[in-house]
């Protein structure tokens, strides 16, 4: 599932929402510099923004794809797993991931970031965790389960915040278990954004696994959903919470060091 989102990249990055300027200005600001590693950087949202606010940003994605896609907005971006990507000898300030860390494996990815980040860096992976009104959330998910009644993952549609509570704690026991970083923190920023049935119908396709339905099982989801929408007047208020975890480097961990190179 995780390289099913270059499906369409362009949708991708028009219709996903962006991140609050708030959660950028606080990661930049805990940093130790300018030089920033993306993770599972996709089509380059997070690292645009994280641009915009002085940083030299380098993209790394699994999905040669969204990568390729993230170049054509000047971003430099390059296609590996995390857990395999070879820095070269580059060390970072900042290590960020945004909407992909869950795909990372916790406790390998935590001390992949140890190794490129320099004394007193900082590792943080956010996610926006959306919630519809309830109504509507309960309308959103009866439609999945009439369409994909075997399909339990996608039952609880835009869970919000306690939805992510699970992968919160994975991966701050991920950082406590590579022992390369102090006590985890936990960062909330809230807003709102407001939807028109279209607009979210054009989004819906770019959620994970969704590419990979089959046409006419895609169009009876779109159908319901977008009911479900005309329901309640054709727009909505979707709350947003981008929730944080997020580690600074201790002195003690040891810099990425290439094959046949003294630490």
């Amino acid at each position: 599932m995780a390289e099913s989102f270059g499906a369409d990249p362009d949708r991708y990055d028009r219709t996903r929402p962006r991140y609050p300027e708030a959660l950028v200005r606080r990661i930049v600001a805990a940093g130790t510099g300018p030089d920033l590693l993306d993770v599972g950087c996709g089509t380059g949202i997070a690292a645009r923004q994280f641009r915009a606010a002085g940083c030299r940003v380098l993209g790394v994605d699994v999905d040669a794809r969204m990568a390729q896609w993230a170049r054509r907005s000047g971003i430099e971006a390059e296609v590996a797993a995390f857990e395999a990507w070879d820095p070269a000898g580059r060390t970072f300030d900042t290590v960020i991931a945004g909407q992909t860390w869950h795909w990372v494996d916790p406790v390998a990815g935590a001390s992949r970031a140890a190794q490129v980040l320099r004394p007193g860096g900082r590792l943080a992976v956010f996610w926006n965790a959306g919630q519809p009104p309830a109504g509507l959330a309960a309308a959103f998910s009866a439609v999945y389960r009439r369409v994909l009644p075997d399909a339990l993952l996608y039952h609880r549609a835009m869970p919000g915040p306690d939805g992510y509570s699970t992968l919160l704690a994975r991966a701050a026991d991920g950082i406590r278990r590579s022992g390369a970083f102090g006590e985890p923190e936990q960062w909330r920023f809230d807003r709102e954004q407001s939807y028109t049935r279209d607009e979210w119908l054009d989004q819906v396709p770019t959620f994970g696994g969704h590419s990979t339905f089959p046409p006419a099982t895609l169009a009876r989801l779109l159908a319901g959903l977008g009911a479900a929408v005309d329901a309640v007047g054709g727009v909505f208020p979707m709350r947003y919470a981008a929730v944080v975890i997020t580690a600074a480097r201790t002195d003690t961990a040891k810099a990425y060091s290439r094959p046949g190179c003294p630490e």
